[in-house]
Parts: structure tokens; C-alpha cells; sequence
């Protein structure tokens, strides 16, 4: 209870700060036998840059350096990477000295909890899957949730009454997504129609192509969909440009408030709202437990209740419809209507 207590101002008091990539100094948390180096971040594909998880997870990190004088060491995955390159790159940062050592995205949860092993004085951390090890932290979210809100947002913005998802990867994550915003957008109104596709089945490279996203969010606008929520990574991008050239249509942003993104400044006025994963605050706290010399431990689920996602206001967009966004996440977190996490 006192983590997502802790989580929850957290989200507050990060939503104030402006956020920051310049390193300073060095944590002097000793792990080891040695002195800490800092911060082991492993992204997933699409990197540092991919408006979405990673670029949140990095946003921990950056708030870390800024407030708590830590340096990072970040390395970045490539796509289809087998189990051993991810040990590899886990391993090459615990025996650096970095501590914690954070693995971003659910590709992470075998090779984290298998490395950690190795490693049980130093923390680790994957952020989208479970800890099975005593010194690796689980960070997960209840991105159903969110969806669910967003998925109202979109019935309620839809003037041709079809809309559609789009998932980067057929897996149990992203149908959380799918699922949410399926129910939110039929809870609101279940005369509209939703398209659901993916832009692969199995391949982790649908995180990281954007083409392909946006020839899917093409057909999809030819088709009357007008308002299209994408959970892709790095792919959303191409998708959100496609959208913005339609008049009238609108994106659905992922992860990160997409509006904000400076990488997608061009399109913002096209992006509707955002689903949030507070990966950055997660992360940020992890971080801060280690240089406290109380290093987390256990899986921690954030969820809409304790502020662990949320949704995106910026642009003024939904301000219109904020009553039924509030009155859907009162039901949500009062139990009244339970969120499914399969579609």
C-alpha cells in the first residue's frame, strides 16, 4: 500500500516538472563490493525515440539524473532478438555495476528474471511483465483501463460511427488494449462499429514500423473509421501522420501523451487524446528506492485508482466530453464495471 501511495503523489508532482536528458554527477550507492555506476536501462525496439513506452521509461531516467544526480548507460534492442542477445545486454550492464539494471517491455521478463540470478546484489526491474526472482520488481499496468476511457472519448467524437484499433503485435499486452477500448467505446454506444487489425502477428516489429501503420490506418480511413486508437510503439507515428491528412479524423495516442511529443509536434492537432502508462513515475521510483538504499521488491500493478494510468487532456480536445470521462472512471474504480483484459 505504501508504494502506491508513493505512486500516486508521484504522478502528481511529475506532471509539474519539466523533464530533462542532461546527466549529472553519480550515485554513490554501493552494490557489490563496488561503487554503483548508475542506471542499467535496456529499451525495447524503436529506442529512447519512439514516442511511446521506451520514450517514458527514459523520462524516469532523465528525472532521476536531474533530481537524484544518477548517470544512465542505455542500450537498445533490435527486432526478433533471441532470448540470449537480451541476457547478453543484461548481464554486460550488472557486470559494469549498474544498479538498478531496468529491462523496458514484456520482450524482458524471461532474460531479467534469469539474469538476476546471477546478480542478487544488485536490483532489477522489467516494466510490463512479472517478477519471479527476489531481486527484480514487476512493473505492470492496467492499460485496459485506460483504453476503456479512450475508447469512450472515441465513441463519443465519432460522426460516422465506426471506429478502429490498431495493435502493433497479436499478444496478451496489447489485446489489454483492445479489449479496454472495444468495451468503452460499446459501453457508450453499442451501435458503433469497431475495426480491429495487427500489424503482425508474432513479430516484435511491429513496434518499430511505422509504413506499415500508416498504409493500415489508410484503408482503415477509406473505410469510414474516423477516430483510430493505436497501440504500436514506434509505429503509432506513422499511423497519427496518416490520420492528421484526414480532415475531420482523429488519432489516439499511446503510452505517452503523444500530443506532447515533440517528434509529432506537426500532427498534434490531429491527436484526440492519449492513453497513459506512467512508466516514467514507475521507473523514476525504482530508481529512488535503490539510491535510498531500500530497493523495491515484488510486482506492483498501477492501475486507474492509484493514478497508474491515465488519460491525456492536453490539446483541450475531450473537454467537452470530460463528465463522461469522469463518470466512466468513477464506475471503473468503484468496481461497478469491471474492464476486461482479453477481447
Amino acid at each position: 500500500m505504501r508504494r502506491v501511495t508513493k505512486l500516486a503523489a508521484a504522478v502528481t508532482a511529475t506532471a509539474a516538472l519539466a523533464l530533462t536528458a542532461t546527466a549529472c554527477g553519480e550515485s554513490s550507492t554501493e552494490s557489490g563490493g563496488k561503487k554503483n555506476k548508475g542506471v542499467g536501462l535496456a529499451f525495447d525496439v524503436g529506442g529512447r525515440d519512439d514516442h511511446s513506452f521506451n520514450e517514458a521509461a527514459a523520462r524516469g531516467t532523465d528525472k532521476a539524473e536531474k533530481e537524484l544526480g544518477v548517470k544512465t548507460k542505455e542500450m537498445t534492442a533490435g527486432n526478433n532478438e533471441t532470448e540470449e542477445t537480451r541476457e547478453q545486454r543484461l548481464t554486460s550492464l550488472a557486470k559494469a555495476g549498474y544498479n538498478p539494471v531496468i529491462g523496458v517491455g514484456f520482450n524482458y521478463g524471461k532474460s531479467v528474471n534469469k539474469v538476476a540470478k546471477d546478480f542478487p546484489d544488485t536490483t532489477f526491474g522489467v516494466v510490463d511483465e512479472q517478477s519471479h526472482a527476489k531481486n527484480v520488481v514487476g512493473m505492470t499496468f492496467a492499460e485496459n483501463e485506460a483504453s476503456y476511457l479512450v475508447g469512450v472519448a472515441a465513441a463519443k467524437k465519432t460522426k460516422t460511427d465506426k471506429v478502429s484499433f490498431i495493435g502493433g503485435v497479436d499478444n496478451a499486452l496489447i489485446q489489454k488494449f483492445e479489449a479496454g477500448y472495444v468495451k468503452g467505446v460499446k459501453d457508450t454506444d453499442p451501435k458503433i462499429k469497431v475495426e480491429v487489425d495487427y500489424l503482425y502477428k508474432e513479430s516484435d516489429k511491429g513496434f518499430n514500423d511505422p509504413a506499415r501503420a500508416k498504409n493500415m490506418a489508410k484503408g482503415m480511413l477509406s473505410r469510414g473509421n474516423d477516430v483510430i486508437y493505436t497501440a504500436a510503439g514506434q509505429s503509432g507515428a506513422g499511423s497519427i501522420e496518416e490520420i492528421s491528412k484526414k480532415k475531420g479524423a482523429w488519432a489516439i495516442g499511446v503510452d505517452s501523451d503523444q500530443y506532447r511529443q515533440k517528434g509529432l509536434g506537426k500532427y498534434k492537432d490531429a491527436i484526440l487524446t492519449s492513453s497513459v502508462k506512467n512508466v516514467d513515475v514507475a521507473v523514476f521510483e525504482l530508481i529512488k528506492s535503490v539510491k535510498d538504499g531500500k530497493p523495491l521488491t515484488g510486482n506492483q500493478t498501477f492501475s486507474l485508482k492509484e493514478k497508474g494510468v491515465s488519460v491525456a487532456t492536453s490539446g483541450g480536445f475531450i473537454d467537452d466530453i470530460q463528465d463522461d470521462i469522469d463518470k466512466a472512471t468513477e464506475k471503473i474504480t468503484s468496481g461497478e464495471v469491471k474492464v476486461p483484459t482479453r477481447p
